[in-house]
């Protein structure tokens, strides 16, 4: 049976900010290099009669439901998220194959001004996103009038002639009076073919968005054999549901600042996989927040996570957390790659 410890040892220690041996080499944020789980490779180009297939970038502001979308879509989590803006860091691709279609899902990072390498690299894959797209999704909080980071994403996407939906989410939160309104006043940003109110986290409103989707893709075959979800190896997901939790349980601007690795993945027929993973911080203050008090703040992390891993691999697991502290990564590119936020492969 999987145990409930987040284990804390003498070796969480504070790192003094230089890269690690073997830093550039650590593979658990990395994505499936396209050479190996593209479509070339796996030579699955099938075509049914009237098939429709292509690239769905899902972009808004920070924290309007983008990801939620995109797991409804796929019938099952596959991105984070949490009430926190920025949850999502990396483009991430998830696939919906049906009999008539596979649609191939990019869940981007919100755009926004970013003040720091990180920031910048995210804003940098939502953007590329919009390059890649045969159809894009403008995802909104229409449970409010649109701000500054709406007019940031509606710069954006002048950038592409792909169709366009403008998806006002949040609908179970604005009184039916104040739709039309808000609806003219995020037009007013830029142009979409089609408008649809949803309710993602009940699933409202969401399939006529996926019947305009599929209508509005190219004729094409299928990329990826129909039981693959995504081309993220299993390390990164569980370092994402580790992050997810970190962002549940912290406040302020302790969980902005975490990056998460996985140090050890191994798996056992026998008895539970073992997952060792390590939580970075930038300043050595932001590192007895995340441990806790006697540990306790850790341990919440590490059971919450586990959990959710164990519902992911469909297997027991015991999962140890470290906390180190690698000052100002979001701010170095160097520490960035290490950490597994590195330039995309090309589509």
């Amino acid at each position: 049976m999987a145990t409930d410890k987040a284990a804390l040892t003498p070796d969480s220690e504070v790192e003094d900010g230089a890269l690690t041996p073997g830093a550039e080499e650590n593979p658990s944020l990395d994505p499936v290099p396209e050479a190996e789980a593209g479509p070339a490779a796996l030579g699955v180009a099938d075509w049914p009669a009237g098939h429709r297939s292509g690239f769905v970038a899902i972009v808004g502001a920070p924290n309007v439901g983008k990801s939620t979308i995109m797991n409804y879509f796929l019938g099952q989590k596959l991105a984070i998220v949490s009430p926190k803006p920025q949850t999502t860091r990396q483009r991430i691709l998830g696939i919906l194959t049906r009999e008539d279609a596979q649609v191939l899902f990019l869940d981007t990072p919100g755009l926004h001004k970013p003040v720091t390498q990180l920031g910048e690299y995210m804003v940098s894959a939502a953007r590329d996103s919009l390059d890649d797209a045969d159809v894009v999704l403008w995802v909104v909080d229409g449970s409010r009038e649109p701000d500054d980071a709406d007019r940031t994403v509606a710069e954006a996407l002048a950038s592409t002639e792909a169709p366009k939906a403008l998806i006002l989410n949040k609908r179970d939160q604005v009184p039916a009076e104040a739709m039309p309104e808000r609806q003219r006043a995020y037009l007013a940003l830029a142009t979409a073919e089609q408008v649809f109110w949803t309710a993602a986290t009940l699933g409202r409103g969401m399939e006529p968005v996926l019947d305009w989707i599929i209508a509005h893709l190219p004729a094409g075959p299928r990329y990826y054999p129909e039981d693959q979800l995504t081309d993220r190896e299993e390390r990164f997901l569980v370092a994402e549901l580790i992050r997810e939790q970190a962002l549940l349980k912290l406040r302020h601007e302790v969980p902005h600042a975490i990056a998460v690795t996985i140090d050890e993945f191994k798996e056992r027929q026998d008895g539970p996989h073992y997952v060792a993973a390590t939580l970075y911080v930038e300043k050595e203050s932001q590192k007895p927040i995340v441990i806790g008090a006697g540990g306790a703040t850790l341990k919440a992390i590490g059971t919450a996570a586990r959990a959710e891993i164990e519902r992911l691999l469909g297997h027991p697991v015991y999962l140890a957390l470290w906390v180190k502290v690698r000052h100002n990564w979001r701010r170095n590119p160097a520490h960035l790659r290490a950490l597994g936020y590195r330039d995309r492969p090309e589509r």
